[in-house]
């Protein structure tokens, strides 16, 4: 019998291509949305290809929404394998120029909403014996990043809560497990970008610097060899492999760069690292 896996914001990007890579490799899929006017993104390719993958609505900002969306689940599946907490917000702008309620709404979605689907379904897998949870992150999780200083906060706080909770429930024989993309070209770069309302306000001392910076991001993006793909062939490992690791991280360029920051000097990573961002954004070589 397929074993069954929750994939939360699967309604584009990320979210999508992992519950449909997950449903192509054999998974009983229950892809989850927010918004059921875009179910047709993913249902439809999985109808395509005859994939066992339904759609259904899950908010992670809403205890009713979740409980629902899980007990749904319990009920025609029996079990809850994997859990995929992929949904979240992104939240671009300098600190001082971000409302205090988009913090607020960032932390509530990438924080707190992760935190509540997890509480939701861990009582199933900890009945069962055996479960797997995957918590998306970013390497936003492992560098300080201008002008995305709240969403990074929030990325911060999920490899945390990630790294204690695997050890809180690793006795009862589940797994919880840390995927760290690098940068992805996805609808997050897009439509969803997240800028905040004063980000861009003619007014600030850190308008410029953010539209530089927002320049340079989208180079990285434009240039960046890590697809989307890659993050969901990982899961599918992760939930796979008889022993996962706690955390992988998905990208060269992200290896790359965790690998300088392990082998260099603290003190210099962040005068070379950082020093040279800051130098590219302001025109000012960086001082830390």
């Amino acid at each position: 019998m397929a074993k069954t896996v929750l994939v939360t914001g699967s309604s584009t990007g990320l979210g999508r291509d992992i519950a449909i890579h997950l449903a192509e490799q054999g998974f009983r899929v229950y892809g989850t949305m927010r918004n059921l006017a875009k179910k047709d993104a993913v249902e439809k390719p999985a109808k395509d290809r005859n994939l066992d993958l339904k759609v259904i609505r899950l908010d992670i900002t809403e205890k009713e929404s979740i409980e629902s969306a899980v007990d749904t689940i319990i009920k025609e599946s029996g079990e809850i394998y994997g859990l995929v907490n992929n949904a979240g917000i992104g939240l671009r702008g300098y600190f001082e120029d971000l409302k205090e309620e988009e913090i607020r709404q960032v932390f509530e979605s990438n924080v707190f909403g992760t935190m509540a689907v997890t509480r939701v379904v861990l009582p199933h897998m900890r009945a069962a014996g055996n479960g797997r949870i995957i918590i998306i992150s970013s390497v936003g999780g492992k560098f300080g990043t201008m002008g995305a200083s709240a969403y990074v906060s929030t990325k911060f706080a999920q490899e945390g809560f990630g790294e204690s909770l695997a050890q809180e429930v690793g006795p009862l024989g589940l797994k919880v497990i840390l995927v760290e993309p690098a940068i992805i070209k996805t609808s997050r770069w897009g439509h969803n970008r997240g800028t905040a309302d004063g980000a861009t306000n003619p007014d600030s001392p850190y308008t410029e610097w953010f539209k530089n910076m927002e320049k340079l991001s989208d180079k990285l993006v434009k240039t960046s060899p890590t697809s989307s793909m890659d993050v969901a062939k990982t899961v599918h490992h992760a939930l796979t492999t008889r022993r996962p690791k706690m955390r992988y991280m998905v990208g060269s360029r992200a290896r790359l760069v965790t690998s300088l920051r392990r082998h260099i000097p603290g003190e210099l990573f962040q005068k070379v690292y950082f020093g040279e961002a800051i130098r590219r954004v302001t025109g000012k070589w960086g001082r830390l």
